[in-house]
This record gives C-alpha cells, sequence and structure tokens, in this order.
C-alpha cells in the first residue's frame, strides 16, 4: 500500500469543503485560500486551486469580484453564493457524520 498516496487522496477530498470553509469567513483571493489550505497542512498548489474555484463557481458556490490592488494588479476575491453556504451546511452535517463514524470506529 502506497501510505502517502492514500494520504493524498484523503486531502484531495477534502479541499472542495475546506475552500469552501475558508471563503466563509470571508471574501478571498487565491494566495489566501492558499495559505489558508497550507496553514491546515492541506498543501496546495496554485494549479491545483485554480481548476478548484472555476468548478466552484460554475457549479454556482462561489462568486468573485476584482478589487484593485495597491501592490500590483487587480485580484479576484471570491465569496460564498446563497448556494454555495446550503452546501457547505450540507457538507458539515457529512462531515460530522463521517468524523463521528470514525471516532467510533477507532475507539
Amino acid at each position: 500500500m502506497d501510505i502517502e498516496n492514500v494520504k493524498s487522496q484523503m486531502r484531495k477530498g477534502f479541499l472542495e469543503y475546506c475552500t469552501l470553509l475558508i471563503v466563509r469567513k470571508k471574501p478571498s483571493y487565491t494566495s489566501e485560500i492558499i495559505d489558508g489550505l497550507k496553514a491546515a497542512h492541506l498543501i496546495v498548489v496554485e494549479g491545483t486551486l485554480y481548476p478548484l474555484l472555476t468548478r466552484l463557481k460554475n457549479d454556482g458556490l462561489l462568486a468573485y469580484e476584482w478589487v484593485e490592488s495597491t501592490q500590483g494588479p487587480p485580484r479576484k476575491y471570491f465569496s460564498l453564493t446563497d448556494l454555495g453556504n446550503e452546501i457547505l451546511v450540507e457538507l458539515q452535517a457529512a462531515w460530522n457524520e463521517l468524523s463521528g463514524a470514525i471516532n467510533h470506529l477507532s475507539e
């Protein structure tokens, strides 16, 4: 068994949920989202995150707006839509159920 591959697949499975959790707190641009994921030890590179953000936007879970920056070009800030909030509530319930099951099994 390739344990690193299994761990990588587990992290990938949580990226959408974790990205929505980060953006829920405040509108965020890509670098802030990456920093939040890295701080949670979910190592992500921009090449992984950009397609994910596009998919979440196309699914109607995220919206974005361009904001002028004093430190370079304008930045695209992502925020949750109403649908994104609804999906996040469902994902939180699913996580609570799943983590409860795993905790039960590991006792």
